[in-house]
């Protein structure tokens, strides 16, 4: 069995960053991912969008804040192990014991919502349309010079169409007049001349005609129909996320959240929590808090699980 200091369950932009910040104060740690690849959901499903509110970072995409996280790892000896699902989760003498093999005294549940997929489009597809039909934006400069389709109305539908309008022609269809996402946003793609906003329209069916994709939507409460042909077709209908494994963990939760105290402690002991995945009065899901909330816990771990180990001062706790 390995035994380690601390186990973090969830390799997003908190855990990793959690990770790094154990290593910094000597914790012997190991971070757990269930998908294939580290970075969560900027990384999985927005790599490309900006993110304007990561701490020393005016701006920054998903893949770069990946790339840094996981470079401030390599100064560590923290372990990563991807392609990890955490199942079984038992108390062996004074250890938390992850599937029977994987051992420590601590552990930090940083799953955010849980392993996610995409909510799929609806409709039938033959394989030709399949591959021209995307749940993410890995590449937006495979969409240059195409007329590209974008099904939704959350920030993700609202995001990738600004990302895409520098380099296509671009149609947002939402199935209400008014979208879920930030109005600013809404606003910045009516002043674009190559965006075309249709509201209120739920797609239909789609075929192949002369080497396009012909979308047919259905107008809202009316029998009227539109059709218009597009060359990638991009659904941001959100995704599905599950952390059903936590209540086998008998961890507290609200709503489907673990809940925490202000030390990010559970309701089991030297079982901590941060990030998405946890609620709390006044939370709001930013990823900048959950870096701190991710201090936090390792500063409690540090002296509630060891108070035998040196705790670092840095500079910016000196007076």
């Amino acid at each position: 069995m390995e035994t380690f200091d601390l186990i973090i369950v969830g390799g997003g932009p908190v855990g990793l960053f959690t990770g790094y910040f154990a290593g910094l104060h000597g914790l012997k740690t190991i971070i757990l991912e269930a998908l294939a690849d580290y970075g969560g959901q900027p990384q999985m499903l927005y790599p490309a969008k900006t993110i304007q509110d990561i701490p020393a970072y005016r701006k920054i995409n998903g893949t770069a804040l990946t790339k840094q996280l996981l470079a401030s790892l390599e100064t560590t000896t923290t372990v990563l192990r991807k392609n990890y699902r955490a199942t079984t989760f038992n108390k062996y003498k004074d250890l938390w014991v992850i599937n029977h093999e994987i051992a420590a005294k601590s552990i930090i549940i940083a799953t955010g919502q849980g392993a996610f997929r995409p909510k799929q489009l609806p409709i039938k597809l033959d394989d030709q349309i399949a591959d021209h039909v995307h749940y993410s934006l890995p590449d937006p400069a495979i969409f240059t010079n195409k007329d590209v389709a974008v099904l939704g109305g959350g920030d993700s539908a609202l995001d990738f169409s600004l990302e895409l309008a520098k380099l296509a022609r671009v149609t947002l269809i939402h199935r209400r007049p008014e979208f879920r996402g930030m109005e600013s946003n809404v606003q910045k793609l009516k002043k674009l001349k190559n965006v075309e906003i249709l509201t209120p329209y739920l797609p239909q069916a789609l075929s192949f005609h002369d080497n396009k994709i012909r979308l047919t939507c259905k107008q809202v409460g009316s029998n009227k129909e539109r059709q218009k042909d597009f060359d990638e077709i991009l659904v941001a209908y959100g995704f599905r996320a599950n952390n059903r494994f936590l209540r086998k963990w008998e961890v507290e939760l609200e709503e489907g959240l673990v809940a925490v105290n202000s030390k990010m402690q559970t309701n089991l002991n030297g079982v901590y929590a941060i990030g998405d995945a946890v609620t709390y009065d006044g939370r709001a899901p930013l990823i900048g808090l959950g870096f701190g909330e991710g201090q936090i816990a390792v500063m409690q771990i540090m002296r509630q699980v060891f108070p035998e180990k040196m705790l670092t001062v840095h500079s910016t706790a000196l007076q």
